[in-house]
């Protein structure tokens, strides 16, 4: 699965560098177009003729060629690669990578990467145990890198505990596994949600919410990178899909969320309702600014918006797969439960404001999943990108 693969490789200045060539050699023999960015200290274990040689590329660890001012685009190499692979990295590029610390080559390249990046560990095992590593790697971990955990063994220091980069064969074996699961949704056409939608109230005011739809843009990025081509109907937010499979159309209110999932319905064979849709609308906005005149405040009249998990749950078809999302502060479990059954759901997504590290705004969430006839699947707290994945897997299973 790696031929034609464009891959980052890092390379920092540990001792574990060594390993650093024959992970090169094996991800060239299998098809792999390698670039090798070094850190300067990298250049102390292991030289660039090398790794030059190995890779048939020019190793890049500085921003400009000495000789030519050549600009190196660190951009450039980020949106170019598949997948970015930094073995071995150090307690300090880990440290750096957590922090945005964008001092050289190799970090500024790993804050421009668009692809998933790999994360090899390598120093003594009293560094590897050190609370600020493991908070540090906690911090990449919640970003939705993929951390390949190091060995126990025998270290540079002589001392035998964990902290020994993996073998560049498990590496190797990671990256496989990864690219052979990419594509399970090939050929399906994805619907999702995301975002909050705003009811106006006049030209300046709204009702709407606090989500800022970094869920459902985790969701619709990761269908697209198994595949699928994705409808993200997405309400008024900041975040950006940065796939190719992902289609957005931006809307405002529930009205215009459910016109634009009315249209896509019926070619759609996954539909994710992630966004946190305003359940009431003002009757009657106003055309303009509404004035704070008088001691009484202005009577709004609310009416119901339409519920577009029920609209498309009623027009389901045979083989079509409609998921339902429940963010809820009491009765959280029989409330959901109630939604799957009542809007003709297949799955639905349980989220609690309860719990700290999910709800709006946060990087993690922490999920329940309900299905029809099905027991309750529970998850830890996990970034929300690894959170896209396990909707997904579950969602496969039930195609």
């Amino acid at each position: 699965m790696l031929k034609g693969k464009h891959i980052v490789l890092g390379i920092t200045g540990g001792i574990a560098a060594y390993k650093s060539v024959t992970l090169l050699r094996l991800l060239v023999k299998r098809g792999a177009e390698v670039q090798v960015v070094i850190t300067p200290s990298g250049k102390e274990f292991i030289t660039p003729v090398t790794l030059s040689a190995l890779s048939g590329k020019p190793v890049i660890c500085d921003f400009f060629t000495a000789n030519t001012g050549e600009w190196h685009s660190h951009v450039d190499i980020g949106l170019w690669a598949d997948a970015m692979v930094i073995a071995p990295a150090t307690a300090c590029t880990i440290g750096k990578m957590a922090h945005g610390i964008a001092d050289n080559m190799l970090v500024t390249t790993y804050l421009s990467a668009k692809a998933p990046v790999f994360v090899a560990p390598a120093m003594d095992l009293d560094m590897m145990a050190h609370p600020s590593t493991t908070a540090n790697l906690a911090l990449l971990r919640s970003y939705g890198n993929h951390i390949i955990e190091p060995a126990e063994g025998e270290l540079a220091s002589h001392l035998t505990g964990r902290g020994r980069m993996e073998e560049p064969e498990r590496i190797v074996e990671v990256l496989d596994e990864f690219f052979s699961r990419k594509q399970p949704l090939a050929g399906k056409e994805g619907l999702v949600t995301s975002g909050p939608t705003y009811e106006r109230i006049d030209p300046v005011r709204f009702i709407g919410n606090f989500s800022t739809g970094k869920m459902g843009y985790a969701i619709a990025d990761a269908a697209a990178r198994m595949g699928a081509e994705v409808t993200l109907v997405s309400g008024p937010v900041s975040v950006k899909s940065s796939e190719k499979g992902v289609t957005t159309e931006h809307v405002e209110s529930a009205r215009e969320m459910l016109a634009s999932c009315e249209k896509a319905w019926p070619e759609t064979d996954i539909a994710i309702m992630c966004a946190a849709v305003a359940d009431y609308a003002p009757e009657n906005p106003s055309g303009t600014k509404i004035k704070r005149e008088g001691n009484e405040p202005p009577h709004i009249t609310l009416v119901k918006n339409p519920d577009i998990a029920a609209t498309l749950g009623a027009e389901k078809r045979p083989g079509q797969i409609l998921v339902g999302f429940a963010l809820e502060t009491d009765s959280e479990e029989s409330n959901a439960v109630k939604k799957l059954h009542s809007k003709n759901l297949d799955m639905i997504v349980l989220n609690s404001l309860r719990d700290p590290q999910a709800g709006f705004g946060t990087d993690t969430n922490k999920i329940t999943i309900f299905r029809q006839g099905a027991e309750p699947l529970r998850f830890p707290v996990k970034s929300k990108r690894e959170v896209a994945v396990d909707i997904l897997d579950e969602i496969i299973k039930l195609h």
